[in-house]
């Protein structure tokens, strides 16, 4: 069953999937704009989510929060319940970064989070797509108002236990979290041109051994790793999902010298970067 609302005055889209038996997005092989931030929840048995190529044991009654540019399929797509919405839809990170689309669901974490669900917040959600499915059928002048609370409050709920099951209780520091999402996001917009951590510690007004205590304290990978990986998996990307030559991809994402990216793209991986695409892109096909 699909459901979809859409405002024409400012192209605000909100999608809600459930159990459909064709699930997924290659956002590298359709379209470019679809700028759609995904929660999904697997309401079924453990299955396999592959993401960006790359596969993961995604749990029974479990929510994985999914960015805008992740390509994703699930291995059993009609166990999945799936909110898509655009940032003309749903966006309040002027005033409440907490549950924004750069909230910490989205931007918290430099990996993927599987957020377990027991049985009280199962039935909590369950009540929810209810009131959803009910929403998506009601056409008045509220129905957006109505809609964007709704998504509201499954944030609310998915933010919460995200926190509980990823960050320790006795370290939890709103002020250190939010130098985590601001970095990360700061990241996401930069990284093609910006490799060193000194230009991000610029931004965040901090010196770059502070941003590496406040991640080592998260137990989160360091400030460098994380740039290096996610110039990493953007290659991986453009490897997979376009025909662009290694020379076009590194110059892309902001090396002026294309054969120390295959250089590092080799040592990384353990592939050249035309034997990844050769090895992986079929994998992604068969997939």
């Amino acid at each position: 069953m699909k459901f979809q609302y859409l405002q024409n005055l400012t192209q605000g889209e909100f999608r809600l999937t459930l159990h459909e038996a064709q699930l997924d997005r290659l956002f590298f092989q359709r379209d470019r704009q679809d700028k759609f931030l995904t929660i999904a929840w697997n309401r079924g048995s453990a299955q396999q989510i592959m993401i960006d190529g790359v596969n993961y044991g995604f749990p029974g009654q479990s929510i994985i929060p999914l960015v805008v540019s992740q390509s994703f399929s699930f291995e059993k797509p009609e166990q999945i319940v799936a909110w898509q919405f655009n940032r003309n839809f749903y966006c309040v990170v002027d005033h409440d970064k907490e549950v924004s689309c750069v909230g910490f669901i989205f931007y918290g974490s430099s990996g993927n989070m599987f957020i377990n669900l027991d049985e009280a917040h199962q039935r909590k959600i369950d009540s929810l797509l209810e009131v959803f499915a009910d929403e998506f059928g009601t056409t008045d002048n509220i129905q957006l108002d109505m809609l964007q609370m709704l998504l509201k409050r499954l944030i609310i709920i998915i933010t919460r236990l995200a926190k509980q099951q990823y960050i320790p209780t006795q370290i939890l520091s709103d002020d250190k979290l939010d130098i985590i999402r601001n970095y990360n996001l700061l990241v996401e917009n930069h990284y093609r041109k910006h490799h060193t951590v000194t230009f991000y510690a610029g931004e965040l007004n901090r010196s770059a051994k502070t941003l590496s205590n406040v991640f080592a304290l998260y137990g989160h990978q360091s400030p460098l790793t994380i740039i290096r990986e996610r110039l990493l998996l953007e290659a991986k990307r453009l490897l997979m999902y376009t025909d662009k030559s290694a020379k076009e991809i590194a110059y892309e994402l902001g090396y002026e010298d294309a054969a120390y990216f295959s250089g590092n793209f080799k040592k990384q991986t353990g592939y050249a970067p035309t034997d990844f695409r050769a090895a992986k892109t079929a994998l992604v096909f068969q997939a």
